[in-house]
């Protein structure tokens, strides 16, 4: 087929993008790898619909603009030194001996010197975009391997940054290399010294001038000149595009604008990045990836073998058990985008024959392609392999049962984060036990010593669950706000004591349908919350009186959560509310006889009496909002909800059927 023209091509280019990365979603596939498709859909071996691949090739650029960009927004400083091990002694070590054996293993099979270096830091790296979105996920970014990954994973993306350096000064004639690598870095260096010494003096201030136009357009253009403009000056020192932008993104990390303008470019590097993943995508030969299917999968086995022996060297020098060195190697063994960054600068500057190139790119879109697959069996694999683990668990399963051994009728709280720690001093002081699970090992060390009932484990396995003695707990409560986790704590309580309340704290109204659906009894949405909080104080400075302001935000509440509505009436709350209209609770104990017995609370119709059952307990076990059509038995005990007036109605019902 021939070219298309460029607006043609754009529209191709959206319209395929769109229905790549929704299909790979949908098959739970990393969108990066969408784009690489529609690319070599396009490309030169397969549509050859480019119309002007040098002008596509630029406009790419942009995206990797961006992407050093917000690596640069991420880079503080003392986030890296309270991470120092892990980061520049994990991490170092990981991209340093992972670099040295594509070295070798590239002087073994002829490969130049210069083009092996870079090819070892391509495949050095790994997907930060998806392995911390993996992390979130399945909550384990606190984790010991966790953090290892993340470590790793940061000094990756520095080591970017000389690596693009580097790429121009190989690519000459060997005589000339270490004239220009030592020139290169000595424009590096005093380039960065003058733009880091002038711009933190400079940025602040210009930013400070900026804001106080209160423009978000004029923001936004701001932004986008700082960034290109130090992009344009690294490039016009012989420097690369990158570093500027990577420069331009620290130095605004350090201002109090950084949230604002990671915000504001999220979009354009997004969108950027996805063009510059098709440019790479139209690399990708297939002809000459199938005459050369065996280096392919060679390099594909030698990248995931390298690096999980790598990364699990590096672990167990460092300290990690050997489970969390395995999973630590499980997860970094797969390629990442920066690859593609390094790959392509490889092509643009004829660094390495085709064919290698076309190898590498193919092995790591393979590699990415297992990434979640082979993180999803890590913990399989482990407890498979690693004979301690079983040891170290049951070790972990001990802590927790003996926290709750003692307790009774005790909360579990899920999650020991600020609103967990805030829920357990309430608890705490109506007297009601807790155990708290959480999978942050500094918090639950430090929690611990100061005496608090909270314990390292993950809620959302079932041994977990049964150690912290779900058998004798009055209510379970998820305190973080993650529905997948939520939902997969619900479904276990539910199997493992089906009659036990679970509390959740959600984000969003639109979580709640969903989560309710998991089985919990309530769910607390941080917005719902908010929002009957500015509520109540709004209309209290506003003159409305207390006890009416009060009365409204009970109305709300009740409304919306079903175990907030009602109280069991007692002769001290007659001073306390005389109101005669709000709902109560009422228990009625069904006798051998009652005129329910062997009907439904469907036939008895009930809310046309003005009650609901609320539960309704058996045997020693309480349902919470039963179906309609359960069938009353002997001994049974029903909690009604609603007025004096509708209460004795719905009693007389029960116990007369009529």
């Amino acid at each position: 087929m021939s070219p298309l023209h460029t607006l043609d091509f754009v529209l191709l280019l959206l319209a395929a993008s769109v229905v790549g990365v929704m299909l790979f979603h949908r098959m739970r596939l990393p969108g990066e790898l969408a784009y690489l498709a529609v690319g070599a859909l396009i490309g030169r071996a397969g549509l050859n619909l480019i119309p002007d691949e040098s002008s596509a090739r630029a406009l790419a650029e942009f995206g990797v603009v961006f992407l050093m960009f917000t690596i640069g927004l991420e880079f503080s400083l003392p986030h890296l030194m309270s991470m120092k091990r892990l980061v520049f002694g994990l991490g170092a070590a990981q991209v340093g001996a992972t670099t040295l054996l594509t070295l070798g293993f590239g002087a073994l099979l002829g490969v130049q010197p210069g083009a092996a270096l870079v090819l070892g830091g391509a495949l050095a790296m790994s997907s930060t975009a998806l392995l911390s979105k993996l992390l979130i996920d399945r909550m384990e970014l606190d984790a010991p391997h966790g953090r290892m990954v993340m470590g790793v994973l940061l000094f990756q993306d520095l080591a970017v940054v000389p690596l693009l350096v580097l790429i121009p000064a190989l690519s000459q004639p060997p005589e000339a290399q270490l004239q220009l690598l030592l020139l290169a870095g000595l424009k590096a260096t005093v380039l960065l010294a003058i733009v880091l010494y002038f711009g933190q003096r400079l940025l602040g201030r210009w930013f400070l001038l900026v804001a106080r136009r209160r423009s978000s357009q004029l923001f936004m253009l701001n932004v986008l000149l700082v960034t290109l403009g130090l992009a344009w000056l690294t490039e016009h020192f012989g420097l690369s595009l990158a570093l500027g932008a990577f420069v331009a993104g620290m130095l605004i990390s350090e201002t109090e604008y950084r949230y604002r303008v990671e915000e504001d470019i999220k979009p354009f590097r997004d969108v950027l990045l996805g063009l510059f993943l098709v440019t790479v995508g139209t690399f990708l030969d297939a002809r000459v990836i199938f005459g050369h299917l065996l280096l392919v999968l060679g390099m594909l086995v030698g990248i995931l073998a390298t690096k999980f022996a790598v990364v699990f060297a590096a672990a167990r020098l460092f300290g990690a058990t050997p489970g969390n060195a395995v999973r630590s190697g499980l997860w970094l063994c797969a390629g990442g985008e920066f690859g593609f960054v390094l790959l392509s600068q490889m092509s643009a500057n004829k660094l390495g024959s085709d064919a290698l190139i076309q190898a590498a790119v193919a092995a790591v879109v393979l590699s990415l392609l297992a990434a979640p697959f082979i993180v999803q069996a890590s913990n399989k694999l482990v407890m498979r392999f690693v004979a301690s683990e079983w040891l170290l668990r049951s070790m972990e399963l001990t802590r927790v049962a003996a926290q709750s051994m003692t307790t009774e009728r005790h909360v579990i709280i899920c999650g020991y984060g600020r609103t967990g720690q805030l829920l357990a001093r309430f608890v705490e002081q109506e007297g009601v036990g807790y155990v708290a699970l959480d999978l942050d090992p500094d918090r639950v060390r430090e929690a611990a010593a100061a005496g608090e009932t909270v314990v390292y484990g993950d809620a959302a396995r079932r041994e977990t669950l049964i150690a912290a003695g779900v058998a004798r707990a009055a209510a379970i409560v998820v305190s973080y706000a993650d529905v997948g986790s939520a939902c997969r704590v619900t479904d276990l309580v539910r199997e493992l004591r089906p009659d036990i309340p679970v509390v959740v704290r959600a984000l969003e109204e639109a979580q709640l349908e969903k989560l309710t659906a998991a089985g919990a009894a309530e769910v607390v949405t941080d917005i719902f919350e908010t929002s009957i909080t500015l509520a109540s104080h709004t209309m209290a400075l506003t003159g409305v009186p207390l006890s009416r302001v009060i009365r409204r935000v009970r109305d709300i509440r009740s409304q919306r959560y079903a175990l907030m509505r009602g109280y069991f009436h007692g002769r001290s709350d007659a001073a306390d509310d005389p109101d005669a209209t709000l709902e109560r609770l009422h228990s009625v104990a069904l006798p051998d006889g009652a005129g329910c017995i062997g009907r439904s609370i469907a036939e008895l119709a009930l809310p046309e009496a003005g009650a609901k059952v609320s539960a309704v307990r058996r045997r020693g076990v309480r349902a919470i909002n039963p179906e309609s059509d359960l069938v009353f038995e002997t001994g049974d005990v029903v909690v009604l909800l609603g007025t004096p007036e509708s209460l004795a109605t719905a009693e007389a019902r029960l116990l007369q059927g009529v």
